[in-house]
């Protein structure tokens, strides 16, 4: 129910797909499984990283920390996504909204600056082979790695104070299946143009200085590789980051759909909160897959630990 003018909102309610009532049951066996595939996917990497002494290198320490976000992002929002499809209550408090949203924005945001370092760290791996173990040092790695995670969690700090300090007092109708900043900043009954900006600059700013160096990194990468006399070069060239390049294309690419698709009154805002669902438990599903299908070293780290666990017990 709506939270009429002069009253302060307590607490929002999350539409997600209230008005297609058909579809809850199969989206949520759907969606259940999709999650338990993510964290079993990612969890599978993560114990192929760390039980195999040949992965403890810098490319790997970064895809173990890529599988953390993968299993932690979805978990922000996924769990209450299910209990709505099964329940009537949509409702979450003020505090869990604002929660919610600082975890996913700040998860969102790491991810995208860790998968500017590893475009980096494979523009080293290939245009600088020699000097590789000098540049990507074990110490250098950890600080890109925290710089990722502390970048990530401070944006998002911005946006949350920003977004929850806003007064709340129309509607508590959030048009999202999980609290996001335009849905919420669109309740707000004050000049929201402070928030709108944050985000136009600082998101901005950081989001595309991430898109660039991981494009320019690849367009160094790819213009090495093709200098490579040997068929056999260029194939080892390129099998050390097609991985990587795949997640980044499926990253961005449902990112760019999701949130800067044109608007068309064709789609109804059921669908638009379909897609934006697909996105958040599609993608986080797919990396390991794509890593674990294309990557030799991981599907055989991958198989030693499987037998191992099988094998012990």
């Amino acid at each position: 129910m709506d939270v009429y003018n002069g009253t302060t909102v307590t607490h929002f309610i999350l539409i997600g797909l209230s008005d297609l009532p058909e579809v809850r049951y199969p989206l949520f066996v759907a969606f259940a499984i999709i999650y338990q595939v993510t964290l079993v996917g990612n969890g599978s990497i993560l114990l192929a990283i760390g039980t195999e002494t040949k992965l403890h290198t810098p490319m790997y320490y970064f895809l173990a920390n890529l599988s953390l976000l993968d299993m932690f992002c979805p978990s922000t929002n996924v769990p209450k996504m299910l209990h709505n499809l099964l329940t009537e209550d949509h409702s979450i408090s003020f505090v869990g909204c604002a929660l919610q949203l600082y975890f996913l924005v700040a998860l969102a945001g790491t991810e995208v600056f860790l998968l500017a370092v590893m475009a980096y760290d494979r523009y080293v791996a290939i245009c600088f082979p020699l000097r590789y173990s000098v540049i990507i040092t074990k110490a250098r790695c950890a600080q890109l790695v925290s710089g990722t995670w502390a970048a990530g969690f401070l944006n998002s700090t911005i946006h949350t104070v920003s977004t929850f300090s806003l007064s709340f007092c129309r509607s508590n109708l959030v048009n999202q299946y999980y609290c996001d900043i335009p849905p919420v900043v669109a309740l707000s009954c004050s000049s929201t143009y402070m928030a709108e900006m944050l985000v136009l600059v600082v998101a901005g700013f950081s989001g595309s200085i991430s898109f660039l160096t991981t494009l320019i990194s690849y367009i160094y990468i790819i213009s090495t590789i093709l200098k490579i006399q040997s068929a056999e070069g260029k194939h080892k060239a390129f099998s050390t980051c097609t991985s990587h390049l795949l997640v980044v294309c499926l990253f961005y690419g449902t990112a760019i759909f999701t949130y800067i698709r044109p608007s068309s009154s064709r789609h109804s805002p059921a669908r638009d909160r379909l897609i934006s669902m697909l996105y958040g438990v599609i993608t986080p599903m797919l990396n390991p897959v794509i890593y674990s299908l294309r990557n030799t070293e991981v599907k055989k780290a991958l198989r030693r630990a499987v037998c191992g666990r099988v094998c012990s017990l």
